[in-house]
């Protein structure tokens, strides 16, 4: 969202909004379901009624919502395509050719820098792209309706590299598939903000909310590990790493947090921001040369190419 607010402007804003009694944005009748949208994404996502009736207020759809949504169309439109190609929908990573395509992440092919992040258009099976789809349009959706497409983009992408690149550090030998990089980002900065806005936030039955994405969450990555230890159908290349959605919970619990926290303010002034992203590059830049030389170094014993 373009044009925030200065913080003088909030301040008198605040001001204001103590002489009038009773003036809430649940008040507000006769809304179509367009405005009865906005106003349920605004108690979603923000903890303070000011921040509510300003977003409210401004807020026209346009631009819509559409970079959460184009991904998942471009992840539902790559599993449908090699579904059929594959002849399967269910566990597609139990084919011979599943990670012949140029999308997944392996570590042979680790100086294909594009696989970093294209990974996240392939998924293991029906199952992994249900769960992942359910949470990243659930969450994204609004979060992207309240802070925009750059700065969700930020952090779905920087969670989608974390992800990746973590593997190729702590799992040296697996290859990555699935977007649970990008969606645990989203989601651990989402629920990080609500509990450190506890009183805040006004959304209905938060408390369940919270339990039933930590429950999504929890099978989703208890999935993904089963699949790492599980005999793979192909030996001697082991099944897709579970580490990615470590990497994405990281930067939403740090780069992911200071973002949502900051409705009205810009990113660029915020002190907190920048150390997270310094640490975050930190981070890239350690990986990126330990990928150019500990494979060599340790004498990694890596699966043959697919």
């Amino acid at each position: 969202m373009s044009n925030k607010r200065s913080n003088s402007f909030r301040r008198a804003i605040l001001q204001g909004s103590r002489q009038i009694k009773g003036c809430s944005l649940r008040d507000e009748v006769g809304l179509g379901l367009s405005q009865q949208l906005v106003r349920h994404v605004a108690y979603e996502t923000l903890p303070r009624e000011v921040d509510r009736k300003w977003y409210f207020d401004s807020y026209t759809y346009c631009p819509p919502p559409w970079l959460i949504l184009a991904v998942t169309i471009a992840e539902v439109a790559v599993f449908m395509y090699y579904g059929f190609q594959l002849d399967r929908l269910v566990l597609q990573v139990s084919s011979p050719s599943f990670l012949k395509s140029p999308l997944p992440y392996h570590p042979q092919l680790r100086a294909q820098a594009w696989r970093y992040l294209s990974y996240i258009f392939m998924h293991t099976g029906i199952e992994h792209l249900s769960l992942n789809m359910a949470m990243q349009l659930l969450v994204g959706v609004p979060l992207e309706m309240v802070h925009g497409a750059l700065r969700i983009g930020l952090v779905y992408a920087c969670g989608v590299l974390a992800g990746s690149l973590a593997v190729s550090v702590t799992d040296m030998s697996a290859p990555v598939v699935g977007s649970s990089g990008g969606v645990y980002a989203l989601v651990s900065a989402h629920l990080a903000n609500v509990v450190m806005n506890w009183s805040g936030m006004k959304c209905q039955f938060k408390l369940f909310r919270m339990a039933m994405a930590l429950v999504c969450m929890s099978v989703e990555f208890g999935r993904a590990v089963w699949l790492r230890f599980y005999p793979p159908a192909f030996p001697p290349c082991p099944n897709p790493s579970f580490v990615a959605h470590l990497g994405g919970v990281a930067v939403g619990l740090t780069l992911g947090v200071v973002v949502l926290q900051n409705y009205e303010q810009k990113l660029q002034e915020q002190s907190l921001f920048w150390i997270f992203f310094c640490v975050y590059a930190v981070f890239v830049l350690c990986a990126v040369f330990w990928n150019v030389f500990a494979y060599n170094l340790l004498d990694v014993r890596l699966p043959p190419p697919p």
